[in-house]
């Protein structure tokens, strides 16, 4: 037995990757999903999964996360990590992380795919600034506003619907003659009394100052160009749903991909490179939903265990044996653990133990300092921060209140906060405003455990980086508790101020801090303030993409 080598090594943890995981572990299969974002992909934000056989009605975070316990309790192993190279020759694939390296027989790449771009004059100035690829994380931006909807997919179908919760109306804008989607997904868009759908219309620029105030687009059946501004004092949202691009650069010169970047695989899913399969969004397909990334991720897993069996016999080594009910405590991995707490809902009893196993893992005891007034969001903070110092002796809780507003740290208007402090009393540089609940409960565990150690491993580059910091760096994260992409940047971000004394990282619920909102001009999550304004930056980032951002000397 080995206890190093995996039968297979799955790189993302959607639909795909977590259904593969499943019947590998089942079938005795020694296997480790590694997933660089959140367990369940892309559909986790879609609120509603209505055509997944034999399930009338659930949500994709719902769906995805009874799969990855599914997979779990037949002994499949999960990493939270990115991939950042792979090594297909010999008989013992290896698979870079930047948690160290893997050793298997077979690799399967169902890393899904991200949001396209369309291209248009302003899309790259304005992202962030009024133009958007998420409703989730920013439709309560354009509350009673007007906003646009460029695509015509499912997605833009779906989206423009979900978008109605808040705009005062949406306005789709599709270059073809129609939808391209089922005429049952496009149905409640073209029927909504707050929707209007152009077709044949193409956006030709987004201009303003600041942020977003002009929206161009022409009609290709006519000519005729339109130019949206909005009311005098107000803003509007554009939200592009054009596709997506597959996640396939760790395979460009490994295996052959088409044009568009999709992997190339045979009718058992088999890449073009030998051990290397595929499934899901990464592959050349008509139709991408979470029923066809099972199918494929099904049947890439059996063709696997083939190759794993095969491989075995002609190498005579055996994986360890996976556990069947392997539980995240047992794997030793604190990101995990969170993972699920998180899914399971503030401090139920599978939550608690989850946490009890991460605080276990600290190795030094934490003051979480509570800055609060008389309000009840402080009371729900008070509360948030005494039921989790209940679960360890390693944290202690420090009440201080504005009683002389002159001798405390945090300004009146940044309350409530906590700021995480080492067992001397001094100021980690970690803090967040308002309650991280939401997406942001994981971010804020992995602040604690990032603070007391032994924290995430870095590698020794970037730990290096980190620790070049010299100048002064204060970040402000502005983030929403419905973003599944802001946690990443939060993490991030705290990860470096936790290893670096010249660095700040303090997150903020924009639903709490309206005036940041304002200050900053953000109408879109993550956002990151640096220096108070010196850069302003939008989008979701890893801890190298954020020292290589640091390390820039222009503005952006």
């Amino acid at each position: 037995m080995m206890k190093e080598l995996y039968d297979a090594v799955v790189i993302g943890g959607g639909p795909a990757g977590l259904t593969a995981a499943l019947y590998l572990a089942r079938a005795r299969y020694r296997v480790v999903v590694v997933e660089k974002e959140q367990f369940g992909g892309q559909i986790v934000i879609t609120e509603e999964v209505v055509n997944y056989p034999g399930v009338e009605r659930t949500s994709g975070r719902a769906l995805t996360e009874s799969m990855r316990r599914q997979a779990q309790n037949f002994g499949a192993e999960f990493l939270l990590a990115e991939v950042t190279g792979l090594d297909m020759s010999g008989d013992i694939k290896r698979v870079k992380t930047s948690r160290g390296e893997l050793s298997c027989f077979g690799v399967l790449l169902a890393a899904g795919a991200h949001p396209r771009m369309v291209g248009f004059q302003g899309e790259e100035e304005f992202r962030g600034r009024g133009i958007a690829y998420c409703a989730t994380c920013d439709g309560e931006f354009f509350t009673g506003k007007d906003v646009f909807v460029i695509g015509g997919g499912f997605a833009a179908a779906e989206e423009s619907v979900f978008l109605t919760k808040y705009a005062r109306h949406v306005t789709i804008l599709i270059r073809g003659n129609g939808f391209s989607c089922a005429p049952a997904a496009a149905e409640p868009a073209l029927n909504h009394e707050k929707i209007t759908v152009l077709t044949n219309t193409e956006v030709i620029e987004a201009s303003g100052e600041r942020t977003l105030e002009c929206l161009r687009y022409r009609n290709a059946v006519t000519g005729e160009v339109t130019e949206y501004r909005p009311p005098e004092g107000e803003n509007f949202g554009v939200f592009v749903f054009a596709g997506y691009e597959p996640a396939t650069d760790l395979v460009r010169g490994i295996a052959e991909c088409d044009e568009r970047g999709y992997i190339v695989t045979d009718r058992l899913m088999k890449t073009s490179c030998d051990g290397l399969y595929a499934a899901g969004d990464v592959c050349i397909k008509p139709l991408r939903q979470v029923v066809t990334a099972v199918g494929d991720g099904a049947l890439a897993a059996t063709e696997l265990e083939r190759y794993a069996a095969a491989m075995q016999k002609k190498t005579g080594l055996h994986p360890e044996q996976p556990a069947a009910g392997m539980n995240l405590e047992e794997t030793g991995t604190a990101e995990n653990a969170v993972k699920a707490a998180e899914s399971a809902g503030i401090f139920t009893p599978e939550m608690t133990a989850q946490l009890r196993s991460v605080f276990d893992k600290m190795s030094s005891p934490l003051i979480l300092e509570l800055y609060l007034d008389d309000t009840p969001l402080s009371m729900e903070l008070k509360s948030y921060a005494e039921e989790l110092a209940g679960l360890t002796d390693k944290i202690q809780l420090k009440d201080i209140r504005l009683s002389d507003p002159d001798s405390v740290p945090v300004k009146a208007e940044e309350l409530p906060c906590v700021r995480v402090c080492r067992k001397d009393g001094e100021w980690s540089g970690l803090a967040f405003h308002g309650v991280p609940g939401g997406h942001e409960f994981t971010s804020f565990v992995l602040g604690l455990y990032n603070t007391a150690g032994p924290g995430q491993p870095l590698d020794e580059k970037t730990l290096a980086d980190v620790q070049a910091i010299s100048g002064t760096v204060n970040m402000k994260i502005l983030v929403s508790l419905s973003c599944t992409m802001c946690p990443e940047l939060v993490t991030a971000a705290q990860r470096i101020a936790a290893e670096n004394p010249h660095v700040t990282a303090e997150a903020y619920d924009l639903n709490h801090f309206p005036a940041l909102k304002d200050r900053y001009q953000v109408m879109s999550v993550p956002c990151l303030v640096i220096n108070d304004g010196e850069r302003v930056v939008f989008g979701k980032k890893n801890a190298e993409q954020l020292l290589e951002l640091l390390s820039r000397k222009k503005t952006e």
